[in-house]
């Protein structure tokens, strides 16, 4: 299970708007928002898979299935190879490991189903592997679930359904470990089969509860398979994405340039321009060798958000500045004529422990992995960024700062700043000459 709370108690029994909770940094309000999104890509999408839940007895599931099958196990199948291309075989199973929970069942099931030529031993040396020292499963459980979750005593959507993994990334996986070299219309060719199996069996129980719920297991993968899609067009860094509603909390790992990249999308009104690190670089000038290396026009600009949808996040994140948790901000960034140039962005911190509970919840070991606090910003309509305190493994136990600690640290450099936000005005003038 998977348990959320707010940052302070006080909120746990107000009803905010999402505006507020943005201001205060409540947690909740936005792992239900996260639900309900996950939610309208599962059942309200034009298309979704959900509708064939509608009616059970319908004659025209079963042609329908067939259609829907291998149409949608070639999309699905189509991401997961662009998502493993090029990769090595140990590559792409550490890259399927990290989208994965570990757990002994999971871990048995997604490693039967990637490596069945496996022996007794390499199974069990595969499953300690993957888990902490407390979670080492016995010798007996383990010649138990290398005989329970073998191919030919589990079906491949049943395996996918125990690793809460998409049984056909399962299946990819374990076909480039088979088959390295293995291009795209070989691996379509091989899982023809597969597509069909894969959704075949949810329609096969006359229990309706019971198929709808498992149905809408592999519906929430796919919705945050279409989700993963939607932030990669806004710079997501990443290849896959965790299944989970902590998304919504940063849990899903966001880099510093690429929140920073995000906040870009935003101050220019939802387009996506290219990101260019150097503009030019100047060398021996005055000299017979005087060099000027220019970024040349490369890339082009993408609208990924609409823009009134941009100005209404704009327009929220300042209030986070004027009346939030980044207040210390406010006024940092003074012009020469007085007047304040607005600020506006979102603060997170992060204090991420490794738990383990005993029967009956009482908690036997508590391990921290590291703690990190987080400044999103942006300065008027030109400049922004992002700024992150981080510590790493044990020594997060030594330290208890927030997300102040970065804020606060942007408003100490803002008059350092404030001559590249407002050159002076004889700077201004001397490069309208040079034009």
């Amino acid at each position: 299970m998977h348990y959320f709370g707010n940052f302070s108690k006080n909120d746990n029994n107000r009803i905010m708007t999402v505006r507020e909770a943005l201001q205060n940094s409540t947690n909740l309000v936005f792992v239900r928002l996260m639900r309900d999104v996950v939610r309208y890509y599962m059942f309200q999408l034009p298309g979704s898979s959900a509708r064939l839940l509608v009616d059970a007895d319908d004659p025209r599931r079963a042609e329908y299935l067939s259609r829907f099958a291998d149409s949608e196990g070639r999309s699905f199948l189509a991401k997961f190879y662009n998502k493993y291309r090029g990769k090595t075989p140990a590559e792409t199973e550490a890259l399927l490991l990290s989208s994965m929970r570990p757990t002994p069942p999971r871990l048995a099931a997604a490693y039967r189903t990637i490596a069945p030529e496996a022996t007794l031993q390499q199974f069990g040396e595969f499953l300690n592997s993957n888990l902490t020292s407390t979670n080492e499963v016995e010798p007996e459980r383990i010649e138990k679930m290398y005989r329970q979750y073998a191919p030919q005593e589990m079906s491949l959507a049943d395996r996918g359904y125990v690793s809460s993994v998409h049984p056909l990334e399962l299946w990819l996986v374990g076909y480039l470990r088979a088959h390295p070299q293995a291009g795209w219309n070989e691996i379509v060719g091989a899982s023809v089969k597969e597509r069909q199996e894969v959704y075949a069996w949810l329609f096969k129980t006359h229990r309706k509860h019971a198929q709808d719920k498992r149905i809408a297991g592999l519906i929430e993968v796919e919705a945050f398979l279409k989700i993963h899609a939607q932030w990669k067009k806004m710079g997501y860094p990443f290849d896959s994405l965790v299944p989970s509603y902590a998304t919504t909390l940063g849990a899903s790992a966001d880099r510093p340039a690429a929140l920073a990249e995000l906040m870009g999308i935003i101050v220019n009104g939802g387009v996506r321009k290219p990101v260019a690190r150097i503009d030019s670089l100047h060398f021996a000038k005055d000299t017979p060798y005087e060099t000027l290396v220019k970024r040349a026009n490369g890339g082009k600009e993408e609208q990924v958000l609409a823009p009134e949808v941009a100005r209404a996040v704009a327009d929220a994140i300042r209030g986070v500045v004027s009346n939030g948790t980044a207040k210390r901000v406010k006024t940092a960034f003074a012009q020469s004529d007085g007047s304040i140039i607005a600020v506006g962005g979102k603060t997170g911190t992060g204090d991420q422990r490794f738990e383990v509970y005993a029967r009956g919840g009482r908690l036997i070991e508590s391990r921290f992995v590291n703690r990190s606090a987080t400044f999103v910003f942006n300065i008027g309509e030109r400049f922004f960024g992002s700024m992150t305190a981080y510590v790493a493994g044990p020594q997060a136990a030594n330290y208890d700062f927030t997300s102040a600690l970065p804020v606060q640290l942007l408003a100490t450099l803002a008059p350092s700043l404030m001559p590249m936000i407002e050159p002076p005005k004889g700077a201004a003038a001397q490069r309208q000459c040079a034009r």
